[in-house]
């Protein structure tokens, strides 16, 4: 049988590799599986988002599902409608951070969590083996306007935290959505909780002029000089669909997600007294080290935000983690959320009565480091063999496969590779006690990846 699904979702180049008319066929599949529901379907800023809209909502109707209309808005903000208004499931059209020629479709289950791998399973079943419930003339699905998700979210999602206490503060905030949809929600939450807010990047285009879709330290300068010169207490940085946050201290200095994911995750564990932290394999030690210190636990999984979301109400946790700005905050809903992350940064600012810049500084120090490499999907899988008999030789630690290779060089340094599941890449991470250090085993296991693929 074959494969949709990728780590988040179906994703693929618009007019190549997702097609209008494979759109239309992977929308009756997921119909026939939800089998006449009552479907919410949302989409994002991309320029391909409106056609692919109107193709999944064609395949939904064919197959007998009615359809919600909730219109353009962030993944979270649709996942929490579909568990607030209670529909069977949801669709988004989204391809989150990839670059603009790029778009994709994202299930959603009632609980508003995307399917996991077993029922996405069954909807490649059905689209694989022509399944496909094909409704008659006079039992095609009814489509209505759901207009009332974005204002619902903005109510419920600022109930989350001490909104009179985070006003006290009168913070100024730097807000870039990246021209993606979170310019409908977040600097509109920030404002009804006493933010000055400044944005940039805030029209939504999707070309992703500003800065493309994907907030990663290195193209947030604008952000970082924004901050500086309007002396702001803090800048946050959204991706194309606003399910991730990555935010840039008072001084201009931009930390990924791995140092805001641990001081939310700090203030958490200490306010609660311990609990569960999910997080993938490709986070820092940090995590880890933050957890053993304030009485919590920790849980490593997959990366992917469906395995966090899944686990995460598996163990009822109190937390989940990203790297990459992905942060889950189950009493809000079990899935990342760029603008709740932002909400609980303000919120641990607020408490700790002090810069962003002087509670990074008190964390336990590890330095980060990231590439990629291109890599067909059809050879990551050989790529890795390869790759796992070549470190078996070496010296480390320990190996884990728990996703990907990842080589403990020590209790403090190791490096992880793994295939991408929605691009043609393989991607490294490494981390150590210096920035030399771990950009020293990027660059050795790029070149064993480089020698492999030749």
């Amino acid at each position: 049988m074959g494969k949709l699904f990728g780590t988040n979702g179906i994703r693929g180049k618009f007019g190549d590799e997702l097609t209008v008319e494979l759109a239309v066929k992977i929308a009756l599949s997921i119909g026939t599986y939800f089998n006449g529901g009552e479907i919410l379907v949302g989409f994002d800023g991309r320029v391909s988002s409106p056609i692919l809209k109107r193709a999944v909502i064609s395949g939904l109707l064919a197959s007998g599902c009615n359809v919600a209309h909730a219109g353009m808005l962030p993944t979270p903000v649709l996942q929490f409608g579909v568990k607030y208004f209670k529909y069977d499931g949801g669709v988004m059209i989204t391809a989150s951070h990839n670059p603009p020629e790029y778009n994709g479709i994202k299930v959603i289950g009632p609980d508003g969590i995307e399917i996991p791998r077993r029922e996405e399973e069954k909807i490649e079943e059905v689209f694989f083996e022509n399944k496909i419930h094909r409704a008659a003339w006079n039992e095609v699905g009814r489509i209505k306007e759901e207009p009332n998700v974005i204002q619902a979210y903005i109510d419920e999602i600022i109930k989350q935290v001490n909104v009179r206490k985070i006003a006290s503060r009168k913070f100024k905030v730097v807000v870039d959505p990246g021209n993606g949809v979170s310019s409908l929600t977040t600097p509109i939450v920030l404002k009804r909780i006493g933010c000055e807010v400044i944005t940039i990047n805030d029209v939504i285009d999707g070309k992703f002029p500003g800065r493309g879709p994907e907030p990663i330290p290195k193209v947030l300068g604008i952000v970082s000089k924004m901050v500086s010169s309007s002396n702001a207490d803090l800048g946050v940085s959204l991706d194309g669909d606003g399910d991730r946050a990555i935010f840039t201290d008072e001084k201009g200095v931009t930390h990924w997600g791995d140092k805001s994911g641990a001081i939310i995750e700090k203030y958490l564990l200490q306010r609660e007294g311990g609990g569960i932290i999910v997080t993938p394999v490709s986070s820092s030690k940090l995590i880890e080290e933050i957890a053993m210190k304030y009485n919590g636990e920790i849980i490593w999984t997959r990366v992917g935000s469906v395995t966090v979301s899944h686990k995460l109400k598996e163990v009822n946790g109190t937390l989940g983690i990203e790297e990459n700005g992905g942060i889950f905050y189950p009493p809000h809903q079990l899935v990342r959320d760029g603008t709740m992350a932002t909400l609980l940064m303000l919120e641990v600012l607020t408490h700790e009565g002090e810069g962003l810049s002087k509670i990074v500084d008190k964390l336990p120090r590890y330095y980060n480091y990231k590439d990629k490499i291109p890599c067909p999907h059809n050879l990551k899988k050989k790529v890795m063999e390869k790759m796992l008999l070549e470190v078996k030789c070496e010296e480390a630690v320990k190996i884990e496969t728990i996703d990907g290779i990842k080589i403990w060089k020590d209790e403090n340094k190791w490096v992880l590779i793994r295939p991408s599941g929605t691009e043609p890449i393989i991607r490294i991470y490494a981390e150590a006690k210096s920035n030399e250090e771990a950009k020293e085993l990027v660059e050795k296991y790029k070149e064993k990846l480089r020698g492999i693929l030749a």
